[in-house]
């Protein structure tokens, strides 16, 4: 098969769930109430946790959350993010009157395109830290102890593939799945959701004048993993990459000034650091196209 070939016949069965209710009426009043839950949830459950701690400690890591500089404050985040996972389920509830699990996919076949895709992911990693050049351009510096990364490794994983799967069932499940069903072309039901996921990543506060390009290696990102989705017809593969890129930025390296609460390396430069990441993209692009076609490949898609 052909790096170019379009073979979506995958996707008619992970959108068959939602072609019953899929007005579009349903589809906006379910943005509206994903938005909605995921605030009253975030209220009330992370509400609660911190409300059982002492004051000066809430607010401690709800400072640490706000800059994902602390372990604390950003396994808060990426919990909290969860939360649209639990919205997403109980939208298709109450609006579309389906299984949860239809965003995903069949299961069994999700949980075998993960694993395969993951150990695909697992050998790319290890290959680009083995393989020179064997930092950014200068030496990482580490973040914290190793010990103390250890200790909070498994935690980390755990957050990371909530967090992801959230993301996945939302954009790449809920919104295109609702798409797909209303609109059979795939320039609408790809590029929305991965427009949407891109303008989430727009942050010029952090990244000045490279926000633009990140954002739009989001939508890019967004792209790809919608094609991954269609051509397996389950959210595993595109959750799997999702999870090895997210692994790579949060838990193994990250700039010094985004994200790096978690991350055992810090990288040479950081968000601010125009010069360094507008020369960084090009090959966080290339990787990014790698994992794409490696994700195929295991996939025999």
């Amino acid at each position: 098969m052909g790096v170019l070939s379009f073979d979506y016949r995958p996707h008619d069965l992970f959108v068959a769930p939602a072609r019953d209710r899929a007005q579009i009426w349903r589809l906006v009043l379910g943005v509206v109430l994903v938005a909605g839950f995921f605030l009253v949830l975030s209220q009330l459950v992370f509400g609660a946790i911190l409300g059982l701690l002492d004051p000066e400690t809430a607010r401690a890591i709800l400072r640490g959350a706000r800059t994902g500089q602390t372990a604390g404050g950003m396994l808060l985040l990426l919990f909290q993010l969860g939360l649209l996972g639990v919205a997403a389920a109980m939208v298709v509830i109450m609006v579309h009157n389906r299984r949860p699990s239809t965003l995903i996919g069949p299961i069994g076949l999700a949980v075998r395109q993960f694993g395969s895709v993951l150990f695909m992911m697992f050998l790319l990693t290890v290959a680009l830290w083995v393989l020179p050049p064997y930092d950014a351009g200068e030496p990482l510096a580490l973040n914290m102890p190793v010990g103390r990364w250890l200790i909070l490794l498994p935690f980390a994983l755990v957050a990371v593939l909530v967090q992801i799967g959230a993301e996945e069932i939302v954009f790449r499940g809920y919104l295109q799945q609702q798409l797909a069903a209303r609109f059979r072309s795939p320039l609408v039901w790809m590029i929305a959701p991965a427009a949407l996921f891109g303008a989430g990543h727009y942050l010029p506060e952090s990244a000045g004048s490279n926000a633009f390009t990140i954002a739009l290696w989001a939508t890019m990102f967004g792209l790809l993993m919608a094609d991954l989705t269609a051509r397996s017809g389950t959210l595993g593969p595109a959750m799997a990459v999702h999870f090895s890129n997210n692994i790579s930025a949060m838990v193994l390296t990250a700039t010094p000034d985004e994200m790096s609460g978690l991350a055992l390396y810090v990288l040479p430069f950081g968000m601010g650091d125009e010069a360094a990441m507008a020369a960084w993209l090009p090959v966080d692009f290339g990787f990014m196209l790698v994992s794409w076609l490696a994700a195929r490949l295991a996939i025999r898609a």
